[in-house]
């Protein structure tokens, strides 16, 4: 990249911090996206744990990532009618890649991934709620989340 280039990108995103409120604002997404994914890595690292294939780097994303299309929104300014939209595709989106971690064997009886997959949908829940500044709900959820993967499978074995 050239000198000039460099130059611009630097007064761009410089503009976007020249005042407080900016720097507030990217401290605040700064702080739920990290809050996303330490909850969302919790329950990759159950996963993992249990020797399932979706773990911490992969829960860690999706909470991140539900979180980036939650907070980027909400900068720009939408109006909650609107992140609405915003969380049905998110809700859609991921509900593909949940469909991703499910395996039916041969067996119709035989089917794999689907506490898995809703483990990859809560921490996607997760992730909206850290964005939307709902920590607590978010840290509750991951709690529950824990407790039922982790508490109920001791109770089946």
């Amino acid at each position: 990249m050239t000198v000039s280039v460099w130059n611009e990108l630097l007064q761009t995103f410089g503009a976007e911090f020249s005042d407080l409120s900016n720097v507030k604002e990217a401290v605040r997404a700064l702080t739920r996206m990290v809050v996303s994914m330490c909850l969302g890595g919790m329950l990759g690292y159950e996963r993992e744990q249990a020797g399932k294939s979706a773990g911490v780097r992969t829960h860690m994303l999706v909470a991140l990532g539900a979180c980036v299309f939650v907070i980027v929104p909400m900068q720009a300014g939408i109006q909650l009618a609107e992140l609405s939209r915003v969380l049905q595709g998110l809700t859609s989106g991921i509900g593909f890649l949940c469909a991703g971690a499910i395996l039916k064997a041969d067996n119709a009886m035989h089917v794999k991934g689907l506490t898995t997959a809703a483990s990859i949908w809560i921490a996607a829940a997760i992730g909206v709620a850290a964005a939307m500044g709902h920590a607590m709900t978010a840290i509750v959820a991951t709690v529950l989340a824990l407790v039922v993967l982790r508490l109920l499978q001791s109770l089946k074995s």
